[in-house]
């Protein structure tokens, strides 16, 4: 089936996901009101999937790049063994099956270790994505990984929501975060040094694209996207009960005429197989969750 028909949704309280479990677990759209929240493109090209920008890819075992002696695509395991690994890992490229929640406000998405994940990742695992609209507003999201296999799993998954947002209206938008320490990833693939984040970023200016907001504490101060032109404010509440911490909020858009804009939470930062930071290492029959909400507050 293609991942044109083959698509879910679900709908509460005038909220609505479209889901495309068979094309990398997408989280194609939301939308709130019948207004577009996360942005999706009117002609997916849907034989290149990474590069479909809206959405939310999910980004597994690994995000971002990672690099070995300067090639990138490549990550060495602590015995010294290199395999190759594409950029934000396999997960958005492959199937998921499904399971909807009893309720039907809620689907499950799973992936597991197969022919196709272990030449470049050698493991037995359990990733599942789970997408739940609460209310109007809400929208709980889940990345959970297990650990089937006799030996500790290293991961450090996120998120790459695209979130709609009309280019012209970047001047009156802005992010707000907590205390953060701002960083980057270099050429050769290591990261910065951290300089003081600031609490709050015009989505005009050019200097946060691909910009790593390292989350200093754990908070309940909520990141927010304040989108005044849309009257919107989407709140992000990444302090969950019983979730693994977030590490960072990246801050990306293609070009200054991308009517979308990325904020993206992760559990690590590129290359944390070698940097470690972030980096997870799973024991043999363990599972985590790192769980977040997604708020929608309408503006004046």
């Amino acid at each position: 089936m293609s991942p044109e028909t083959d698509v879910i949704e679900i709908e509460r309280d005038g909220a609505e996901i479209l889901l495309a479990p068979h094309a990398g677990g997408r989280l194609m759209t939301w939308r709130v009101g019948g207004e577009p929240v996360i942005h999706w493109p009117d002609a997916p090209d849907w034989s290149n999937p990474a590069k479909i920008r809206g959405g939310n890819p999910l980004l597994f075992p690994f995000l971002g790049r990672h690099f070995v002696d300067g090639e990138i695509g490549k990550w060495r395991d602590p015995d010294g063994n290199v395999h190759a690994l594409p950029t934000h890992g396999f997960a958005r490229n492959l199937p998921f099956s499904c399971t909807r929640d009893a309720d039907g406000h809620g689907l499950r998405m799973t992936l597991v270790d197969s022919d196709a994940t272990r030449e470049g990742y050698p493991f037995a695992f359990r990733f599942e994505a789970a997408y739940r609209i609460v209310d109007a507003r809400t929208l709980e999201v889940e990345l959970t990984t297990s650990n089937p296999g006799e030996v500790a799993l290293p991961w450090y998954a996120g998120h790459h929501f695209y979130f709609h947002l009309p280019h012209g209206e970047r001047g009156e938008s802005s992010v707000e975060l907590p205390r953060t320490e701002r960083r980057r990833q270099l050429p050769d693939g290591s990261i910065s040094e951290a300089e003081p984040g600031l609490p709050r970023y015009s989505l005009a200016d050019p200097g946060i694209v691909d910009t790593f907001h390292c989350l200093t504490r754990q908070s309940d101060e909520p990141v927010l996207l304040n989108l005044p032109g849309l009257r919107r404010t989407v709140s992000f509440e990444l302090n969950q009960p019983d979730s693994v911490p977030w590490y960072a909020v990246t801050t990306w858009t293609e070009s200054d005429t991308s009517d979308f804009y990325c904020v993206e939470p992760w559990i690590g930062l590129p290359d944390a197989i070698h940097n470690g930071r972030g980096l997870r290492w799973l024991a043999p029959g363990k599972t985590e969750t790192a769980s977040l909400r997604l708020v929608v507050t309408p503006g004046e």
